[in-house]
């Protein structure tokens, strides 16, 4: 009956019941209800407080790059400010607007890097108290850069989200303020004051500024001072393919949470956006474009070649999306900024990057090639390849009839890989494009002429865990004595994770035991037991 009576006379009963509420608000002195008010972030950007700490970093045109995509790109040099990121900006702002007693009582973040850097700069200049949570996998760079100014850092956990949860922890206990990497108004306003110097520098024609995205408050921050100011110029994010959680949240119309992000551009490796991010970037971002690590590396070569300057991947993603955009909408003429946000790079992983940028530019192609076992094949294959530079050539004895071969051309772009392609298949030539096999680029290049005839009933899986002390120790402890490894293969890329590829003989009997040891582990996995570049040169 209650439910009858609410739908048949809702307007007359809410009339009363606000009439009673009103009544009682009189009595006691009580003000009425008022609906929240929506954030002016044009307001909140126009007087954040940031330039104490940051200076208006220069807009530089890549004249190379400008000239190869016949557009104008420009670069927001924010890897320039003190910190050699933008995160300095949302920080300080956020700390600045605290009250003195709530200064007085310290801040707490959690940050596998650039945001910890800019929450203990500003601390340092406020004289307040920071603590920053970081994984246990930090660099010890980063580490030590957070420490040198002053801030306490506190190892807990593999991941952000283990960080996050222990800082949550240490808030409610101490009292202190949490600074949020990017879900704060605050924090968004600060990073707008990017947006805001972008179009003061840039007063003629400008079409699109590309964006970064990890969590959401750079973009949301410039697209909320972009859109107001100038509303035609088009607001793009950029994300890697693997740490896509704003992309597929846009899509589905809600906050889509990962299960797991690649760790290759740590500054923008997010499971879940944020709520006012999130409610932002859907109202104002125009659209949403994902990279691979290729095309990433192949962007802070971009960067250094015009620059002399070396961008972290996350710093680079911007870069990245505009090659992507330059080749689908196939322009000329047009005015892009990207963002370059960041240049924390760990010296060690530029080994990884230098090797990875020359696929990513599509300058180099891997092959995976048949040839006949004689005498004159190899001389006949080379003849086929003309004048094209060879850039790597594997291969080992393994078939009296059939040769494998592994093989890195020098190519002029994708048109031209696939040109070669269809030349060797045109010579009645068994060849497979392995430029995109991510396990044939990591490891497969390095073990070529594995060949393990007695390894039966081998199984091969691609495995990424943290990078910490003990964790490969785990990985082997983890296993089962009865499960013999036929194949091990670790490199480690100057990362903040491990990559191993694994070869197992597991009886066919024991697959079901197998299979709760891959969900035991925790570790991210793939299974490339059916991968071509396996078949062809490790499997039995």
């Amino acid at each position: 009956m209650a439910a009858r009576w609410w739908r048949g006379k809702p307007r007359v009963a809410l009339r009363r019941t606000d009439l009673l509420l009103s009544k009682v608000r009189r009595k006691i002195g009580a003000r009425p209800a008022r609906p929240a008010m929506p954030i002016d972030y044009l307001q909140k950007i126009l007087t954040a407080k940031v330039y104490d700490v940051a200076v208006e970093s220069p807009l530089d045109e890549a004249v190379t790059l400008s000239r190869r995509l016949r557009n104008r790109v420009l670069l927001k040099r924010e890897d320039e400010q003190s910190v050699f990121s933008f995160k300095l900006r949302g920080a300080y702002n956020k700390m600045a607007h605290l009250s003195v007693a709530e200064r007085a009582k310290g801040v707490i973040a959690a940050s596998a890097g650039n945001h910890a850097q800019g929450v203990a700069l500003a601390a340092q200049r406020l004289s307040c108290v920071a603590t920053i949570v970081m994984p246990v996998t930090t660099p010890n760079i980063k580490i030590a850069a957070v420490e040198a100014r002053g801030a306490k850092v506190v190892l807990h956990g593999d991941s952000y989200s283990d960080a996050y949860d222990e800082a949550q922890r240490l808030q409610a206990k101490t009292g202190a303020t949490f600074v949020h990497p990017y879900d704060d108004p605050d924090v968004i306003a600060g990073q707008g004051t990017i947006g805001m110097e972008i179009l003061r520098q840039c007063q003629g024609p400008l079409d699109a500024i590309f964006v970064a995205v990890g969590g959401g408050g750079l973009i949301s921050g410039i697209a909320s001072y972009v859109k107001r100011v100038r509303p035609a110029v088009k607001v793009i994010g950029v994300q890697p393919v693997d740490s896509d959680a704003m992309t597929r949240s846009i899509a589905a119309g809600r906050r889509v949470r990962l299960s797991h992000v690649g760790l290759f551009a740590d500054g923008v490796a997010v499971k879940q956006v944020g709520r006012e991010t999130f409610r932002i970037a859907r109202e104002l971002v125009d659209e949403m474009i994902t990279v691979d690590t290729d095309a990433t590396c192949a962007a802070i070569k971009d960067v250094f070649e015009d620059t002399r300057s070396i961008l972290e991947p996350a710093g680079a993603l911007a870069v990245a999306g505009i090659k992507a955009w330059c080749e689908t909408h196939r322009g000329e003429g047009r005015t892009y900024v990207a963002i370059a946000c960041g240049a924390n790079m760990n010296f060690d992983r530029l080994r990884f990057v230098a090797e990875r940028a020359e696929l990513g530019e599509a300058r180099e192609a891997i092959f995976a090639v048949t040839i006949p076992e004689r005498p004159g094949s190899f001389r006949a294959f080379c003849a086929l390849l003309g004048k094209r530079s060879v850039t790597e050539f594997n291969y080992r004895y393994a078939d009296a009839t059939k040769a494998h071969l592994f093989v890195g051309v020098e190519v002029a772009g994708r048109k031209a890989t696939a040109e070669l392609l269809a030349l060797f298949h045109k010579h009645g030539i068994e060849a497979y494009d392995l430029s995109d096999n991510e396990m044939a680029k990591l490891h497969v290049r390095h073990l070529v002429g594995g060949h393990a005839p007695a390894a039966e009933h081998e199984l091969l899986y691609r495995f990424e865990f943290p990078e910490r002390p003990g964790a490969l120790l785990r990985f082997l402890d983890s296993m089962s004595a009865g499960w013999n490894i036929s194949l091990f293969h670790y490199r480690n890329h100057g990362a903040d994770y491990g990559r191993v590829l694994v070869g197992m003989q597991v009886p066919p009997t024991d697959k079901a035991d197998f299979r709760r040891f891959l969900d035991r582990l925790g570790y991210t996995y793939v299974d490339e037991s059916a991968n071509p570049a396996y078949r062809m040169f490790l499997a039995s």
